[in-house]
């Protein structure tokens, strides 16, 4: 069965989660959905007199929460108010691969100025995400570098609730553009002129007002197109519960937060240093560009203070277990990531085997088989690395044995190994790829196929 073959097949088998295009005297027929979802043009104003051009969900960025329950159908519809087509894509779902956002695993785009309506079952529970997944090349007004991402979040059947607060922050920047600082042999990275979490850049907007004694829960989403930020939250730990939204094995207190692009963490800090905080990035020139918030406890006033905390290397495994690894049942898959120099002040091309996007050699996988992928990062960056539509379990991180902690993207550190196992339970075309964007766009992804 060729690709044709099986896009066909599965539009046909499971055509309830995606409902064909149709026009605008048709679609008020339609039953009322759960969330709407408007792409549009907007201009944000992230703090006095700087104001973000950009395209958005609903009129901001990030775009509204939506609050789902574990197993309970959802319907979203999705207006696209600009001239390009549009894919939404539902990050950490385990939805079929026809409604998962992504036009190389089947999904219908949302056509210019059309309507699309997404229908599935929300899982696994946790911080999950939506984000548009279109390429953008060398276009910074497009994709994932635009203001088009929001926080999913599913609920859990049997939510603990051991906290008094909730606060969901997302991480982003802006005005994008390309530059050789730092960069290697003249070729081109992204930078950004200004941050922000949430909607506003540090200093600006209403601060996170919280109470001494209160233990409030963060649920944290890198929401930017390239950059790993790294957060701490001045005088305090956090005890960090869940990365990519699975609750870890061994939940640990930490005073920095590191997180690569579309990596989540949820973390609960004890209120018990009152005064007026900085929760903001590690890196003075970043924070200074926006990325942070006031923390305010009640009856304090006064500047925010930042107090710099020792700046420890992230590790995963303190979450993790040492034991209880399960074995794979094939061979280790081994995955290469090289760069490939492209030419002077352009763009490096990336390879996966030897190999870019399209032309990539697909993982072939058999259904309900683990499968360990073995990453080979042999260039001089960090990757974060993304798998669609299923988790993965990490069970070895620069050499180092782990096990029980359950993500969908992971950091693979430079010039070192990292190793999963994901379990093929869900079939369909799944994008594996870098989740920066600038990567992904050049050459960075490959396919996971199921066979029969």
């Amino acid at each position: 069965m060729d690709r044709r073959q099986f896009l066909e097949l599965m539009g046909g088998a499971a055509c309830w989660s995606a409902a064909p295009r149709m026009s605008a005297q048709e679609w008020p027929q339609l039953a009322r959905a759960d969330f709407v979802l408007r792409i549009s043009p907007v201009e944000l104003e992230t703090a006095p007199g700087r104001v973000i051009k950009t395209t958005a969900y609903n009129g901001s960025a990030p775009g509204p929460l939506l609050r789902l329950q574990e197993g309970k159908p959802v319907t979203i519809d999705v207006q696209n108010d600009t001239s390009d087509p549009e894919f939404v894509h539902w990050h950490g779902l385990f939805v079929p691969s026809h409604v998962d956002g992504v036009g190389d695993e089947g999904t219908p785009a949302v056509a210019a100025h059309g309507r699309q309506r997404y229908s599935f079952v929300p899982r696994p529970s946790g911080t999950r995400w939506y984000h548009t997944h279109v390429s953008a090349g060398r276009n910074l007004k497009r994709s994932t570098y635009t203001g088009q991402f929001g926080v999913l979040y599913i609920e859990p059947k049997d939510e603990p609730g051991d906290y008094d607060a909730e606060v969901f922050l997302t991480l982003h920047g802006w005005d994008p553009y390309l530059s050789t600082m730092g960069a290697d042999e003249g070729d081109l990275e992204v930078d950004y002129k200004s941050y922000s979490i949430n909607s506003h850049a540090l200093g600006y907007g209403e601060p996170l007002h919280v109470q001494k004694g209160q233990k409030v829960i963060f649920r944290i989403v890198n929401a930017s197109a390239t950059l790993l930020h790294r957060l701490a939250l001045s005088g305090h730990t956090f005890t960090v519960l869940a990365l990519d939204g699975n609750p870890v094995p061994a939940p640990r207190s930490v005073e920095v937060l590191e997180l690569g692009p579309a990596e989540r963490v949820d973390a609960v800090v004890t209120m018990n240093r009152p005064g007026v905080w900085v929760l903001g990035d590690m890196d003075d020139k970043i924070r200074g560009a926006g990325l942070g918030v006031v923390v305010e406890y009640s009856n304090q006033t006064g500047a925010a203070q930042w107090l710099a905390p020792a700046s420890l290397p992230w590790d995963y495994t303190i979450f993790g277990r040492t034991t209880n690894v399960l074995a794979p049942d094939a061979d280790v898959v081994p995955l290469a990531f090289r760069s490939k120099f492209a030419g002077n002040r352009w763009v490096q091309h990336w390879t996966i085997n030897g190999k870019s996007f399209p032309k990539t050699d697909p993982i072939l996988v058999k259904a309900n088989q683990r499968y360990r992928l073995r990453f080979d990062n042999q260039s001089d960056e960090t990757h974060p690395v993304h798998l669609h539509r299923h988790s993965f379990e990490l069970t070895k991180i620069a050499g180092k044995p782990t096990a029980g902690i359950l993500k969908d993207v992971v950091m693979v550190p430079a010039r070192k190994q990292v190793e999963v196992d994901f379990v093929a339970d869900n079939p369909g075309p799944s994008l594996l790829h870098c989740h920066m964007q600038l990567h992904m766009d050049f050459g960075f992804m490959t396919m996971i196929q199921y066979k029969d």
